[in-house]
Formats: structure tokens, C-alpha cells, sequence
């Protein structure tokens, strides 16, 4: 008998070890959604990059449309043709735009077996949670207190946040928003809330941007070189920095930071030369930074977030298919993040509901170190940095 079960148990575990092995091996597709590379561009140039490292023929792209809001049904039916592949197993969207948990749920209809992730979701965090396998958005709760104290280190006496109407809808903005208040009360400087144009409304990307051309002079005269600026989406990024660099102020860091995020444009800068290799993207960045007299007051992540997002979690979701990581485990998200950021230091934490003080299962807050552009540069600690827990619960 006691041979018997012996056999028993050593047939499973060949068998067990046989299907891992088949599951590892079997051909399947992993499908990646971005805006545009005119929106986002980083998100796009991260999905290449996890497309040249697998190849095209299992890793398959899409883009929704530049205007999303407007544009619903198409950005839904955007992310759900991507499974009428029958070889599809995974499913990415970042930024994942309003519309992308009504696709998640029609996907998961039809076809359950496909792993759904967000990255960077606009949506309320619970209600795409519900949706989705896995969420993972930057930290808005501690990167809300970590740019307030950043920009107080560095000597700011004030911040600018600059937004709109449709952004501040979002919980993970209006909450980093109650956070920046919070901690500009902390550290005694004054918070200014800005207004400027949607550019996904009528006046589109062109006629926001050169509203920020126009104004930035303005706010600058109003609140004076030792303010600290931060607007909420990537089109206003690039004129923002360009009127910084000229006539006084502070940047901290993107919404979404990277050294590509409006830095080249704004510098004039071609970076083909130094297209995939960050370290000298950030090298040339940080000369013209220094160049035009910059130096201290502009920082950024060392590695595009947008592009991290896009490839690194396409990566875990690999690795989990293969069965060579866990979903829900932000270590192992971590590592298929560190796969396209070498050397970045990487800190995050469950996203926690701010009604109920509950913790998510399988949506997660990341954020990478801050570096300050200057001769030389510098990294700001800012993942060692333990964020008091009040203000996670702040609202």
C-alpha cells in the first residue's frame, strides 16, 4: 500500500510539473492598449518596447482615440476586440481612459480566461477594481506629500497645482489634491489651485497649450520664482516647463514623470540618437537643463513611469501566465517594472479606500525615487521617506 501511494504522489507531481511546463510553453498573445504617441507618447514607446523584446507575433497593439470622452464606444470597442484573438491571454491598458472597466466586463463575458490590467486608471479605483484582475496607479497619496515636501526642500514657498474640471473629477486626483493642501499646511507653504483648458475639449491640444504659454508668465510675476509648479496632464507639461525654464520657478515632477515627458520639447532637444536608453536621455536632458540655468529646480523620475507602466506590466502579466509570479504580489510587480528600469528605486503600497480605511486586494499604489537635474544631479530619497499614515485616509 504504502508503495502504491508512493507511486501515486510521484505520478502527480510529474503530471503537475508536465502541465506548468505546458502552460509555459503554449503559444499566446498579450495585447497592449495606449493613447497615441501625440497623447502619451511614453505609454506608447513602452508597448514597443515590450513588443520588440517578445515580437509582434505575440504581442499585439492598439491605440484609442485622442478623444476618448467623446469618443466612448470606440475606445470600448478598442479594448475589447483585442479578445477575439483565441490566443489572447492578456489584456493591458494604460492609460487605462473612462470607458476601460465597461470593457474589462464585456471582455471577462466572453472571455473569462483573460487577464485584464489597468495601469494608471482614470476611473474610480473600486469600480475598475471590481472589472479588472489587477490595478496599478502611481501613488497619489504619498506622491501627493512627497512633492510638497520635495519642493519645500528645495526652498519653495508656494505650489502651483493646475488642472480642470473633468481631472478633478477623478478620486486619485482630488485626493492627491486634499493631500497637497495637507502638507502644504505641514510645511508652511501657501497651495493655489489653477485653471486651464481641457485638451480633449473644443480648444484640443493646441489651444490648451498656448493657454499655459500665456499665462505661466502671468503666475509667475503673481507668485513669485520660489513657487513650485505641477499640472495634471501630459499635454500642458511641455509649454509649462518651456515658460519655466525662461522666466523663473520649480518643477518637482510629472504627473506622470520621465525625462521625455515635455522636457525634450520644451528644451528643443532630438533624442533619436538616444531613443530605448534612459540614462542618456536623462544625461542630455539634464545638460540642457543646467545649460539654460535650471540647475535645482527641475526634477523627474530617471525612467519615463509611462513607459515602465506599459512594459512592465505587460512583463508580470507574462510572468504570471508562465506561472513564474503571483497576480496580486507587489514585489513581483515591482520586478517586472525593475525589467525596464534598471537600477531605479521603486516603493508602493495597496491602494486604501479613504471611506471605509479597507485596503484593495489586487489594485496597487507605485512610485519610483525623485532626481533633481543639476551639476551633478541628485536623488531626493524620496522612497525611503516613511508618509505619515494620516494621510492615507485623507480626502
Amino acid at each position: 500500500m504504502k508503495k502504491i501511494i508512493a507511486l501515486v504522489l510521484a505520478l502527480t507531481m510529474v503530471f503537475a510539473l508536465c502541465a506548468i511546463s505546458a502552460s509555459a510553453d503554449d503559444e499566446f498573445h498579450i495585447g497592449i492598449v495606449t493613447g497615441s504617441v501625440s497623447q502619451s507618447e511614453d505609454d506608447r514607446r513602452g508597448a514597443e518596447a515590450f513588443q520588440a523584446m517578445y515580437g509582434e507575433d505575440m504581442v499585439k497593439l492598439a491605440i484609442y482615440p485622442d478623444n476618448f470622452t467623446e469618443e466612448l464606444e470606440t475606445t470600448i470597442q478598442t479594448i475589447v476586440n483585442m479578445s477575439d484573438d483565441p490566443l489572447m491571454k492578456a489584456i493591458i491598458v494604460n492609460q487605462a481612459v473612462p470607458g476601460t472597466t465597461e470593457a474589462f466586463r464585456q471582455i471577462k463575458e466572453r472571455r473569462p480566461d483573460i487577464l485584464c490590467f489597468a495601469g494608471e486608471a482614470h476611473e474610480d479605483l473600486p469600480e475598475i477594481g471590481s472589472a479588472a484582475d489587477l490595478v496599478v496607479n502611481n501613488d497619489f497619496v504619498a506622491r501627493g506629500y512627497l512633492i510638497i515636501r520635495t519642493a519645500h526642500e528645495l526652498g519653495c514657498d508656494t505650489f502651483v497645482h493646475i488642472s480642470f474640471p473633468r481631472h478633478m473629477s477623478y478620486e486619485t486626483m482630488s485626493r492627491r489634491v486634499a493631500v497637497m493642501k495637507k502638507a502644504c499646511e505641514e510645511f508652511g507653504m501657501s497651495f493655489v489651485l489653477e485653471t486651464a483648458p481641457d485638451p480633449t475639449s473644443d480648444v484640443g491640444v493646441a489651444g490648451a497649450q498656448a493657454y499655459i504659454l500665456e499665462k505661466v508668465p502671468e503666475w509667475v510675476e503673481k507668485y513669485g520664482k520660489n513657487a513650485a509648479y505641477f499640472c495634471t496632464n501630459d499635454a500642458h507639461t511641455e509649454p509649462l516647463l518651456k515658460q519655466l525654464l525662461e522666466y523663473g520657478g520649480c518643477f518637482v515632477e510629472a504627473d506622470l514623470p520621465s525625462p521625455l515627458m515635455g522636457y525634450p520639447g520644451a528644451l528643443g532637444l532630438d533624442l533619436t540618437e538616444e531613443a530605448g536608453d534612459f540614462a542618456a536621455i536623462l544625461a542630455k536632458v539634464e545638460s540642457a537643463i543646467v545649460e539654460k540655468g535650471g540647475e535645482g529646480r527641475f526634477g523627474t523620475w530617471a525612467f519615463s513611469y509611462g513607459y515602465t507602466v506599459s512594459a512592465g506590466l505587460a512583463q508580470h502579466a507574462y510572468n504570471v501566465i508562465t506561472g513564474e509570479s503571483e497576480l496580486d504580489d507587489i514585489d513581483d510587480i515591482s520586478d517586472a517594472y525593475a525589467v525596464f528600469s534598471p537600477g531605479a528605486e521603486w516603493n508602493g503600497s495597496s491602494y486604501t479606500n479613504a471611506e471605509t480605511g479597507v485596503k484593495s486586494e489586487n489594485t496597487f499604489l507605485i512610485y519610483q525615487d525623485t532626481y533633481i537635474m543639476g551639476n551633478p544631479g541628485y536623488y531626493m530619497s524620496a522612497t525611503e521617506i516613511e508618509v505619515p499614515e494620516e494621510y492615507f485616509t485623507t480626502k
